[in-house]
This record gives structure tokens, C-alpha cells and sequence, in this order.
């Protein structure tokens, strides 16, 4: 390839980004015409994809971690080949295009991972090695490498400052994930300033600390050196960052090198002057030459042959391993077994009963037989959330086909890096924490939602109810956080059954993900039922009476509660209907004749009662006994009589509203 050619392609890259910045007047030039080079390197000399097929099993994966450049992204999807045309790139930002602000995971073809939140591209990236490695010590066999991807990203200094890249650099190099690959934007500019206002520690050995391969290309503009960079890193066991010195908006005569470039138009008239300066037609706008396209679409040709030749090693593979074979097969396609159902428990009646987080592990421990591809952690409270999965190894770098991670006290990386598994494919993944820890969880979740990503997470110690640890850890503002945001299940079963319920929903949602919300303490196991529960979203647990009065409707521990209220104010000759609720967003997704079957319009008088804010329980309740405060240190039956959560006060609550 020629020194020209090359150049017209990198620059082509560069111009069609500041192109499509210009045309939607909003967007960041500066990283795409900083980083054309590195992309560049990357996706015509290293990258395994196929543009015909970017959902191939056998691909390498790419995030653009620095998501706020994403017209670079849009820009080598088109040019590869990818089904983002011309057109898309020309309505860069605009309503209903694919070419969106940050790129999203789902919409865009090609798009592995929706970024722009900082950070959390660095993190996934680390849960899709993650995955890789475990995929590949399960079903690798010698000559046949099946599984094998490298995860390669660039990263920028806004990446490196947020603290979840720093807990999952830690995880990474912990787990010495050596497939790897992440290629950091070293400009020294911010939005602020140069770096130096900010952030001036020696980003080498803080990675070398990690336990990562470090390396460092003076020029970010040279190919060959980048070249040799990644191969290098391709070959060190470790996880790898290459720090690339660029110059943020590179060609911009009056803008480059400073933060001007890094999130506005360069205008028409700075455009035309960084076209000039570096020998590019200023005219037409979203120029590309025939040479540069006909070099990039080899893409294609390459990822339809690097495709068809790891089918013909899947299929000797299933060949000589036919069970292994028709697993993986199955594990890819995202299928569960046939008969996993068979392994939920039910659980007999029980006052006493046990408390959530506990059926929660007895859960777990019966499915995991049936389903080798469930698999998770803590964040360093696997006894308390109860995650471990009992007879199985750790996942650490000697044992990479173990199934229990230790997370460590990084919540957000670990939320980042279930993302990461199951974007990945083949895995269900699930980590734990308390639920007041879900505010470190919180970015990782939101991205989950809105792209649609199902991890599963798992929040033990759901309220007051956890007792002496005090206000510190007591819950009282999450449950509702959490049910603010769209594409999020949010369960909080009542007892043992509608546990083993709630994981039986969560493991079959593939379209976003899903909280479970458990307790520390004992709460009664009701008398299994043979009818839908959990699924529904809100059931009728018992109707006390014909004809019901009176609507007692809570979720999680606090139904036991109203269950008892119940039976005395039944005795004493009203009739009521007790709700279980464990989550408003699948009951919202019942037809309105379910709905009006559990919540008649014609009985007003409803007392909704949880142990949280009660924020939202309005649009189905009349009444609600909340918390309004935070909770204290306490033993949990001392806090829940002094805050309210008694059968006494339910009752008295009950007859005001049926009165007035």
C-alpha cells in the first residue's frame, strides 16, 4: 500500500467526521481527527469482523470508549462496509437516524457497546474479556480455539479519570485478561483545559501497578509504530494500553491542540482551512475517494472468509466434540435448555419462613446444575447476598472456567462488567451488592436499560429491615430510583416461591435488565401457588371475604405484614384482598382486564404499605404507609414498630380509609 493511499484513507476518516459534525451544527470533532490514525490501524490491519454479519460469534470485539466521538465510529462502519449508509452519516444526530449522539448498542450495526457516559466503555470492555476467557477455557479444545477474540478499545483521558476505570483496570489486571487491547487518546486536553489543570499522574505506572503491559507511541499519527504496538500486545499475557500521543482535532490550523476542538463545529471556515492544510478538498462535504472506499469495503471480503473458515472449524469441531458442539451452539444462540424449568424449587408453607436473600441462594444452587451458563459474584458479599454457587471454582486467571467472581468492593465496575458478559453472548450473569449500594451500580444499570442489555442484579438487605447497621445501609430512596428508570424490572418478592418466580423471569428477559430486591430478614413462606404470580407483576395473594372492602396491597417483606393485618381485620368482619406486588413494571405490562381483576375500580379505599419512599404507590393506592425519613440503628423489630410497620398501625390505617 502506498504512503498516499494511506493517508487518503486516514484522512478520509478524519474529514467525514468533521463533515457530519458540521452538517448537525452539534457534535466533537476533536477526538475523531486526533484518532483517525489509531482507527485506522486498528480496523485495516487487526480487527477480525465481518461488516455482512456484525452479530458472527467469532469476531473481535471494538468500543469506542471515548463515545462522544462517535461520528469516527459511524464513519468506519460505512466505509467497512457496514449497513450505515451515506445518508446516516449525513443526518449524524438528527430524529430517527441510526448515527445517534453516543453510540448505541442495538441500533446501530456494528455498534458493540453504547458509550459516551465515560468510563463505562473502558468497563464493559473488561466484562467481554471476562466472558471471552471463561467461554474459552470451557469449550477450547487443543486445534481448535474457537473462542478467541481480542477486545480492543480507545480510551480517552476523561475514561481514565473516572474512578469505574480505575476499579476495572484493578479487576483486569487481578485476572490478568490478556486478550485485551485498549489504545488511549493521550491528547492532555479536556473540556476544562489541558490535563494539567487536573490530571497529571504518570498514567504508565499507575497501569504498570495494575499489573497491565504498557506502551507508548510517541506519535499517534504513526501507523507502523502503532502497528507494532498491538502486535506486541497481542503476544503479553497481561491486558494491555497503548498511550498514543495525539493531538486532539489534528489538521485544524487555529483549533487543534486545544479544547476549543473537543465538543463543537470546527465552522465552515476553520473546516475549509483544516481541508487545506492538509491537501483535502474543501469541496464537496463527505468526500471520499474511490481508492480509500475500494481499500476499507476489503473488509468485507476478508470478514466473509475469516467467517466461513471458522464455520468449517466449528463444524470439525462438532465433528469430534458433538456435545460440546451442539452447548456452545445452543449457549451462542442464546437458547436455554429445554428442561432448566424443572430444576426451580417450590417451597412448603412456612411461618417462619427464611429470608429472601437466603431462597435466593437456594435458588441459584438448583438452577446452576441445568444452567452452566449462569454464572456471577458479589462485590466482596457473597455471604451476606448469598451468590455462591456451591461446588464450583472461583474465576481467577488459573481457573478461568469458574463460575463465582470475586468482584472485590468495586460495585460500579462490577455492574460495567456484567454489561460486558452479557453483550458478550453465552452467559447470564448476575453480581450482588446491598441495596444502598445500587447508587454505585447506578451508570452501569442505566446503560443496561437503555440498551437493553439483560444482566441481572442482585440487591440483598432491601430496607429498615436490616437492623443495626443503621441509616448508613438501610435502603429508603433505591426502590423508587430504581423503578424510575425505563427498561428496568424491578422485583421484590414476598417469600421463597415468588423468589424462585422472580429469578425465573429475570433469567427469561432478554430485552433489558433486571433488579431482584431482597431481604436480610426471616419472612414467612405463604402456600405455594399453582397460578401466575411474580410474572404478572401484582397478584391477589387472598381475598378474606367475599366481596372486599378494603385493598391491602405491598411488596416484599412488608406483605407478610398486611397478611396479618388481614386475618384480624377479617375477624373482625371486614372484608379484604390482599395484594402481593413484587414490581409495578410488569404489572404495567398486563392487559387492562388483568389489571382491573386485581385492582377493581369499584373498591377505593387501598393502603399500600412498604418499607421505602412511597413516592409512585399513589397511582395504585389511596393511602400508603411509607418511610418519610431514614431508618436508624436498630434491631429490625424495634424499627419497623417505631416507624410504623406494625400490624396495629395497618389496621387503624385500614379502617380511616374504609370510613372515610
Amino acid at each position: 500500500m502506498t504512503s498516499d493511499l494511506q493517508n487518503r484513507c486516514i484522512n478520509t476518516l478524519r474529514f467525514l467526521s468533521a463533515d457530519g459534525v458540521q452538517k448537525a451544527n452539534s457534535g466533537h470533532p476533536g477526538l475523531p481527527m486526533g484518532t483517525s490514525a489509531i482507527a485506522y490501524t486498528l480496523w485495516t490491519r487487526h480487527l477480525r469482523h465481518n461488516p455482512r454479519n456484525p452479530k458472527w460469534a467469532g469476531r473481535d470485539r471494538f468500543i469506542l470508549s471515548g463515545g462522544h466521538g462517535s461520528m469516527l465510529l459511524y464513519s468506519l462502519l460505512h466505509l467497512t462496509g457496514y449497513d450505515v449508509s451515506l445518508d446516516d452519516l449525513q443526518n449524524f444526530r438528527q430524529w430517527g437516524s441510526i448515527t445517534p449522539g453516543h453510540p448505541e448498542y442495538g441500533l446501530t450495526p456494528g455498534v458493540e457497546m453504547t458509550t459516551g457516559p465515560l468510563g463505562q466503555g473502558f468497563a464493559t470492555g473488561v466484562g467481554m474479556a471476562i466472558a471471552a476467557s471463561h467461554l474459552a477455557a470451557e469449550f477450547n479444545r487443543p486445534g481448535y480455539e474457537l473462542i478467541d477474540p481480542f477486545i480492543y478499545a480507545i480510551v480517552t483521558d476523561g475514561d481514565l479519570m473516572e474512578g469505574v476505570s480505575s476499579e476495572a483496570a484493578s479487576l483486569a489486571g487481578h485476572l490478568s485478561l490478556g486478550r485485551m487491547i485498549y489504545l488511549y487518546d493521550d491528547n492532555h486536553i479536556s473540556i476544562d483545559g489541558s490535563t494539567d489543570l487536573s490530571f497529571t499522574e504518570d498514567r504508565a505506572l499507575r497501569f504498570e501497578a495494575y499489573g497491565w503491559h504498557v506502551q507508548k507511541v510517541a506519535d499517534g499519527n504513526d501507523v507502523d509504530a502503532i502497528d507494532a504496538a498491538v502486535q506486541a500486545a497481542k503476544a503479553d499475557p497481561r491486558p494491555s494500553i497503548i498511550m498514543c500521543r495525539t493531538t486532539i482535532g489534528f489538521g485544524s490550523p487555529n483549533r487543534q491542540g486545544t479544547s476549543k476542538v473537543h465538543g463543537e463545529p470546527l465552522g465552515d471556515e476553520e473546516l475549509a482551512l483544516a481541508k487545506q492544510n492538509l491537501d483535502w478538498p474543501t469541496e464537496p462535504r463527505f468526500f471520499i475517494p474511490e481508492d480509500a472506499l475500494d481499500f476499507f469495503r476489503q473488509a468485507v471480503t476478508r470478514g466473509i472468509k475469516a467467517e466461513d473458515e471458522w464455520k468449517l472449524r466449528f463444524e470439525a469441531y462438532r465433528r469430534i466434540h458433538p456435545d460440546l458442539g451442539r452447548e456452545l451452539e445452543r449457549r451462542l444462540n442464546g437458547q436455554l435448555p429445554q428442561d432448566w424449568l424443572s430444576a426451580l424449587p417450590t417451597f412448603p408453607a412456612d411461618p417462619k419462613g427464611m429470608a429472601t436473600r437466603a431462597s435466593s441462594g437456594k435458588v441459584l444452587n438448583a438452577l446452576a446444575a441445568k444452567l452452566p451458563e449462569l454464572l456471577g459474584g458479589s462485590a466482596d458479599l457473597a455471604p451476606s447476598n448469598n451468590t455462591k454457587l456451591d461446588g464450583y471454582p472461583a474465576f481467577q486467571k488459573a481457573t478461568p472456567e469458574g463460575r463465582n467472581f470475586h468482584f472485590g468492593v468495586r460495585e460500579h465496575a462490577m455492574a460495567a462488567a456484567l454489561n460486558g458478559m452479557a453483550v458478550f453472548g453465552g452467559l447470564i450473569p448476575y453480581g450482588g451488592t446491598f441495596l444502598v449500594f445500587s447508587d454505585y451500580n447506578r451508570p452501569a444499570i442505566r446503560v443496561a436499560a437503555l440498551s437493553h442489555i439483560p444482566s441481572i442484579f442482585v440487591f440483598t438487605h432491601d430496607s429498615i429491615g436490616l437492623g443495626e447497621d443503621g441509616p448508613t445501609h438501610q435502603p429508603v430512596e433505591h426502590l423508587v430510583a430504581l423503578r424510575a428508570i425505563p427498561n428496568l424490572t424491578v422485583i421484590r418478592p414476598a417469600d421463597a416461591n415468588e423468589v424462585a418466580a422472580a429469578w425465573k423471569v429475570a433469567i427469561e428477559n432478554r430485552h433489558g435488565p433486571t433488579v431482584l430486591a431482597l431481604t436480610r430478614q426471616n419472612v414467612p413462606t405463604f402456600e405455594p401457588s399453582t397460578l401466575p404470580t411474580v410474572e404478572k407483576g401484582a397478584y391477589v395473594l387472598k381475598d378474606f371475604g367475599e366481596n372486599p372492602q378494603l385493598i391491602l396491597m405491598a411488596s416484599g417483606s412488608e406483605v407478610g405484614l398486611i397478611y396479618a393485618a388481614a386475618e384480624k381485620l377479617a375477624a373482625e368482619g371486614l372484608a379484604v384482598r390482599v395484594v402481593s406486588f413484587p414490581s409495578w413494571e410488569l404489572f404495567e405490562k398486563q392487559d387492562q382486564a388483568y389489571r382491573e381483576s386485581v385492582l377493581p375500580k369499584a373498591i377505593q379505599a387501598r393502603l399500600a404499605v412498604e418499607a421505602g419512599v412511597g413516592l409512585g404507590w399513589e397511582r395504585y393506592a389511596s393511602s400508603v404507609i411509607c418511610m418519610t425519613s431514614y431508618g436508624a440503628s436498630a434491631p429490625a423489630k424495634t424499627l419497623f414498630e417505631k416507624f410504623g410497620f406494625t400490624v396495629e398501625n395497618v389496621i387503624a390505617k385500614a379502617k380511616a380509609i374504609v370510613s372515610a
